[in-house]
């Protein structure tokens, strides 16, 4: 009984250890480039090297008035949801949900 007891909890801890170990991370990152808006989404583009996020607003940020201006956003990065056809969610695999942002420039630059 004991024996059976013992291996129950050593089988029931490795699967909580496994769950919580594969949970996906948010990333804290800061990135510069170019916001535009595709198909409804917020798009940050950068030139180089040609990456593209899909951009969610937080705590309050306005991203549409930044359209057209080089930024710098620092917010958390996580895997985009694909759930629709949408070219801007297809374009880009990662989404960053932003905590601030800055005009570096207020002209995007090619």
């Amino acid at each position: 009984m004991k024996y059976a007891t013992i291996v129950f909890l050593l089988l029931a801890s490795s699967l909580l250890m496994a769950q919580s170990g594969s949970k996906d991370k948010q990333e804290q990152v800061t990135v510069q480039g170019c916001l535009t808006r595709l198909s409804g989404d917020f798009v940050l583009t950068q030139i180089d090297p040609g990456n593209t996020y899909v951009l969610h607003s937080s705590n309050g940020v306005k991203l549409s008035k930044y359209l057209g201006q080089q930024v710098k956003v620092t917010g958390t990065k996580s895997p985009t949801l694909n759930d629709t056809a949408d070219s801007a969610r297809a374009t880009s695999s990662v989404t960053i949900t932003v905590k601030s942002i800055s005009t570096v420039s207020k002209e995007c630059k090619n």
